[in-house]
């Protein structure tokens, strides 16, 4: 599974996502907010994004700002959150089928209480050890004003590159109840230009 991981073009080449991410309240149907956010990776670990559209209340713009903030943090920490044996401790679950792919389910235990590492599940192709989903709960909440996020992420292969496609949360807001937040890669991902070399 490491050795799928250090193989995946995704930790080499630049490229751009164009995410879109619906923020509900409680039990409503509707979202409060609906926005479109561009996130670019230039190696080894540069990651940034920039809200390009945004609708409805600005409370759901403020958690995926917290979201994102969490996930750019996460890459700038390099290595240190990825999910390797010097991070993670493992216990195999079950085998299961997901469709028409067999998969391993390991529990993940993180060996360390530090930002970016998660205590959960992850369901593993057994033909490509590559991960598909990783479902759980970060050992940091990213922000003092949320609690009990648990996270749902979903890999896909897009142009090539192993990414996550699609990311949903739910988390206590204080003062405010539960909101859930559902993101979803709109477009495939494009390569980006690098900046020259000087």
């Amino acid at each position: 599974m490491e050795r799928t991981e250090q193989q995946n073009p995704a930790l080499s080449q630049p490229y751009e996502v164009t995410r879109e991410y619906k923020v509900f309240r409680e039990d409503d149907p509707t979202p409060v907010s609906d926005l479109t956010a561009q996130i670019s990776f230039t190696p080894p670990k540069t990651k940034t994004f920039q809200i390009t559209q945004a609708e409805g209340s600005p409370r759901g713009r403020r958690i995926v700002n917290t979201i994102l903030e969490q996930e750019i943090a996460s890459a700038n920490d390099g290595h240190r959150g990825d999910i390797t044996r010097s991070n993670y401790d493992f216990a195999f679950l079950r085998e299961q089928n997901l469709g028409a792919v067999p998969e391993y389910v390991l529990h993940i235990i993180p060996k360390r209480r530090e930002r970016g590492l998660v205590l959960g599940d992850i369901w593993v192709d057994a033909k490509t050890f590559r991960i598909r989903q990783i479902v759980g709960v970060p050992l940091k909440n990213p922000s003092i004003w949320v609690e009990n996020l648990h996270i749902t992420v979903q890999f896909a292969d897009v142009n090539g590159m192993w990414l996550p496609v699609s990311v949903d949360a739910i988390a206590t807001i204080h003062f405010l109840g539960i909101y859930t937040l559902s993101g979803l890669d709109v477009a495939p991902s494009v390569a980006s230009s690098s900046p020259p070399s000087p």
